[in-house]
């Protein structure tokens, strides 16, 4: 465990040597951040409530989802170049757990991002517009467990992508089609509040509401209590099955390697 923990920390080091991409990273949400909350200010029109959610409430989502957003990054190409070049082979004979190494390497980028483009955008957001304070310091602290969980979801579903490499000869539109889908289908952009209700029937089969809109919930105090525990067993649900079909790829994978290679 200490091996993989000092990937991720030589990660973060690693992203903290370049300042322009730190200012640049944070001057970017920032701007993103104005620009959609005026969109939603607009269309609420002056009214308190839309179907029930404030303004606040809407601010208050999109600021958190755009900020996990920007953490859960992940080099969604990081596998393919290493098929295309060869270099997978090498890497495969490092002393390590390929997979693991890559989880916690991202991990290391992820926490780099949530300090220093993410925490500066919400204290800018903060004076911007009103936000939501947490509806309690308990649904704060298992939002983080939320937000782990998410986290693991979304980079299972990444990883399922980038291993597709061992097939395809480029996963680009796999990938592109992959982001699109979790922008709108996680509430990334617009919350699921809104969403029509067929929609919302279609996201209750899928794994996306759990990624973002489900820590959000539990931050805004929409799920409080019990009614929690179903909604972390269901992200628990969706990363074991994603973490058989992620193992099982990687397994056939690595051997369709082995016998290009043989």
């Amino acid at each position: 465990m200490r091996t993989y923990l000092e990937f991720a920390i030589k990660k973060f080091q690693n992203k903290m040597a370049y300042r322009l991409e730190f200012f640049m990273g944070i001057i970017n949400t920032i701007i993103t951040i104005v620009v959609y909350l005026c969109i939603y200010k607009a269309l609420y029109e002056g009214r308190a409530e839309v179907d029930g959610i404030s303004y606040a409430m809407t601010a208050t989502s999109f600021v958190i989802s755009l900020g996990l957003s920007n953490a859960f990054w992940f080099d969604e190409w990081f596998i393919e170049n290493r098929v295309k070049t060869g270099a997978i082979s090498n890497e495969l004979l490092k002393p390590v757990n390929f997979v693991f190494r890559l989880l916690w390497e991202n991990i290391g980028e992820g926490l780099y991002r949530l300090i220093f483009n993410f925490i500066p955008a919400v204290i800018f957001a903060c004076f911007y517009t009103d936000i939501c304070a947490p509806s309690s310091i308990g649904n704060l602290l298992v939002m983080f467990v939320s937000v782990a969980l998410g986290y693991l979801i979304l980079w299972s579903i990444s990883f399922i992508m980038q291993v597709l490499s061992f097939w395809l000869f480029s996963v680009w539109g796999l990938v592109t089609i992959k982001n699109v889908v979790v922008n709108i289908l996680s509430g990334t952009f617009l919350p699921l509040w809104f969403m029509p209700n067929i929609v919302k029937k279609i996201i209750v089969f899928t794994p996306f509401e759990s990624i973002y809109f489900t820590p959000i919930r539990i931050y805004l105090g929409e799920i409080t209590g019990m009614d929690i525990l179903p909604k972390l067993a269901l992200q628990l649900m969706w990363i074991g099955i994603l973490g058989i079909v992620a193992s099982v790829l990687w397994s056939k994978g690595v051997k369709k390697l082995v016998v290009q290679g043989g």
